[in-house]
C-alpha cells in the first residue's frame, strides 16, 4: 500500500512525524531529547503545522512545550493536557475530548478511545492529565491513519473500523505498559487496516515486544506489517 502523497517518520518510541499530501506537518507524541531511540538529527527538529498529545506521560509529551514554542503549532489532546500547557506559557492549545473531531481545511483530526492512564509528570509530582486517548487522522486525500497511542485492545476497536475505516493503525506492542504482540495482532482483527506499524517496543527493557511476532501472529492476515527503523519513513 501506498501512502498516496503522504510520509510517515518514525522516530522511535511512539513518537512520528506525519507530511501530508498537502506539505503540512503533524507530529505525533514528542518525544525527541531523553528518547534514546530518536535519532540524534531529530533533537532539532523544527517543522510542525499541528502537534498531537495521546496523553500526559512523559515518553509522550516530552517535547511538546518546546516544539510548540518553537513552531507556533497549536497543540490537540484532551481538555486537562491543553490546560495544563496554558499554565506552562502555551498559548496554543486545543482542548477537545473523545468522539470530538477538529478539522483544519481538508484535514480531520478525531480523539477516540484508548484504556491507558495519563498522568503528568511535574516538579510538583505526578499530577491529574485527564483520560489517555488515541487519534483518526484524516488527511486530504482521504487517507486515515489511526494512532492508537498507548493502549490495551479494548473490544470498541471495531467501532474505530466501522465509523473511520483506518488504512494504517500505529499499534503499541511492547507490553507491560501496553499491548504486547498478542494483544496487538487481536486489535488488527478487529481494525482490519492495510497497515499496521508497530510501536512502543524496545526502548526500555520491560518492552520485550518485537515485530517479529507480531508478524508471526498475523501470518496470512491481508494486513502487511510494516517495521520501521528510526528515522525511516513509509512513504
Amino acid at each position: 500500500m501506498s501512502l498516496d502523497g503522504a510520509e510517515l517518520t518514525w522516530l522511535g518510541h511512539a513518537s512520528f512525524i506525519l507530511k501530508t499530501p498537502g506539505g503540512k506537518y503533524i507530529v505525533l507524541d514528542p518525544w525527541l531529547e531523553g528518547n534514546p531511540k530518536c535519532p540524534k538529527e531529530f533533537f532539532g527538529w523544527n517543522k510542525a503545522d499541528f502537534i498531537l498529545l495521546t496523553h500526559g506521560h512523559f515518553d509522550h509529551m516530552g517535547s511538546a512545550a518546546h516544539l510548540a514554542q518553537l513552531t507556533g503549532a497549536p497543540v490537540i489532546s484532551n481538555f486537562e493536557i491543553a490546560t495544563y500547557l496554558g499554565t506552562q506559557g502555551i498559548t496554543k492549545t486545543v482542548g477537545m475530548n473523545k468522539g470530538g473531531t477538529v478539522e483544519f481545511g481538508d484535514i480531520k483530526i478525531t480523539m477516540v478511545y484508548a484504556d491507558h492512564s495519563s498522568g503528568i509528570t511535574t516538579n510538583a509530582g505526578l499530577i491529574y492529565g485527564g483520560e489517555a486517548s488515541g487519534f483518526v487522522v484524516t488527511l486530504e486525500n482521504g487517507l486515515s491513519i489511526y494512532d492508537a497511542g498507548d493502549t490495551n485492545v479494548f473490544g470498541d476497536m471495531a467501532l474505530i473500523k466501522n465509523l473511520y475505516r483506518p488504512d494504517v493503525a500505529l499499534l503499541p506492542i511492547g507490553g507491560h505498559f501496553t499491548m504486547s504482540p498478542k494483544e496487538a495482532a487481536y486489535a488488527v482483527g478487529l481494525l482490519e487496516p492495510k497497515v499496521v506499524i508497530p510501536m512502543h517496543y524496545g526502548t526500555f527493557e520491560a518492552l520485550t515486544g518485537s515485530p517479529d511476532a507480531l508478524k508471526d501472529l498475523l501470518a496470512g492476515s491481508p494486513t502487511t506489517v510494516a517495521v520501521l527503523d528510526p528515522g525511516q519513513q513509509y512513504r
